[in-house]
């Protein structure tokens, strides 16, 4: 697709499904609006365990600090007040490499006080996968979530030329590629920058002129099972962000 990047209307959008170069499935033609697509709640979420972990510490993540819930057909998620959770789409998205895309909120939803996505708003060229949903209820009362129900909408944007490495080439270490149930973070932190080694500790006395070196806090072991988050087994039941199931 050539030209200066622009975002596609609802005939483009049509037009490219049917050509197959826009992969939405399950596709519905009825859900497309003006200049985006909306998108359905899934069926998958992940619930956060607190207690599993003192702290979040970026440089070594915790792991397995939540757990996969699926809502059965049928019965509802409860995001209770100031939670946050995550979720996928219904839908199975995949971009071609010269087209990327955004998922953004609802806007009678966020005047409900629902958020979809903190960040994670934005999708490669080559994506292939659900979207993860980053959901957060900021009202005082809880919200039910009916997977399928629409919950977000996908807009598409042109490039002015194909990527060169779009979203799953093999030396881009592409995290959540082909990616089916709502997915936890595989955040990996980059190594200290040059020329800042950690500091090593003491082994005398500073001189008086010198201040004394601040040294960090170990990171707290993680409490959690080391097992792949892929691995666990998820819980079945109707589900509430605290991870009670009913």
């Amino acid at each position: 697709m050539n030209g200066a990047a622009a975002v596609l209307s609802d005939g483009t959008i049509k037009r490219l499904v049917g050509e197959g170069r826009i992969r939405i499935e399950p596709w519905d033609p009825e859900l497309v609006q003006p200049a985006s697509v909306d998108l359905r709640l899934g069926d998958s979420f992940r619930v956060f365990h607190n207690h599993r972990a003192p702290a979040i510490d970026l440089r070594h993540p915790p792991e397995n600090l939540t757990e996969e819930v699926i809502v059965p057909e049928g019965e509802t998620f409860v995001i209770h007040p100031g939670e946050f959770c995550l979720g996928r789409t219904l839908e199975f998205v995949e971009l071609p490499d010269d087209i990327v895309a955004r998922i953004e909120g609802k806007s009678s939803l966020g005047r409900l006080g629902l958020i979809v996505h903190a960040t994670a708003g934005f999708c490669d060229p080559g994506w292939k996968g659900t979207l993860t949903l980053e959901l957060n209820n900021l009202t005082r009362i809880p919200i039910i979530l009916h997977p399928g129900l629409p919950i977000a909408q996908l807009s598409f944007m042109a490039l002015d030329q194909p990527a060169l490495r779009p979203y799953g080439s093999p030396e881009l270490g592409s995290h959540y590629q082909g990616q089916i149930a709502a997915t936890e973070s595989r955040f990996q932190a980059p190594p200290p920058s040059v020329g800042q080694p950690a500091a090593a500790p003491s082994t005398g006395s500073a001189p008086a002129s010198a201040a004394a070196p601040v040294i960090a806090p170990a990171a707290a072991p993680s409490t959690a099972s080391s097992a792949p988050a892929e691995l666990a087994m998820p819980r079945r039941g109707t589900a509430t962000a605290n991870g009670r199931i009913g």
